[in-house]
């Protein structure tokens, strides 16, 4: 049977299993993420999507990491604090991951092999994934939130 994204389950900033079967139905964003980067800005756009779609069925999963310059060096509690402080979040952090090699997270490996099934560049690199689960596009670090809404909105629109 081939795994759905619905199947998979990642680890909370307190360490703790969730189930992505909880986010079932909804559109998502899925965005690995770190807070010394060039792109952290980006996290300012990210809230507003959220702030803007999420009453629509819209979330955001931020997955920080630390392959990329280092630049996701903290604890899974201090970089969620310094997201809610610095840019307001109110979207999930979830705990640190990594998006390539022996040890990257089974999502990231799901999403890859979903869209071009190229290794993630760098910080930022963005997966929407429709309602059903099924179709996913991949948006690179340099494509702004801003960038993306249209998508965004298709997918909140698209029939279920």
């Amino acid at each position: 049977m081939t795994m759905e994204i619905y199947d998979y389950e990642v680890n909370t900033i307190q360490d703790e299993k969730e189930s992505l079967n909880k986010v079932r139905g909804k559109v998502l964003l899925i965005v690995n993420t770190a807070t010394g980067c060039g792109f952290t800005p980006q996290y300012e756009g990210l809230e507003k999507l959220y702030k803007n779609f999420h009453d629509q069925g819209f979330e955001i999963l931020d997955f920080p990491c630390n392959q990329f310059g280092h630049q996701a060096p903290g604890t899974n509690e201090s970089i969620a604090a310094f997201c809610q402080t610095t840019y307001q979040t109110t979207f999930q952090t979830f705990a640190k991951i990594e998006v390539n090699g022996k040890n990257e997270a089974p999502l990231y490996s799901y999403l890859k092999e979903n869209t071009n099934g190229k290794r993630i560049k760098w910080n930022f690199t963005k997966f929407l994934v429709s309602r059903d689960g099924k179709t996913i596009q991949r948006f690179s670090s340099v494509t702004t939130p801003e960038k993306i809404e249209s998508d965004i909105v298709s997918f909140l629109n698209a029939s279920e």
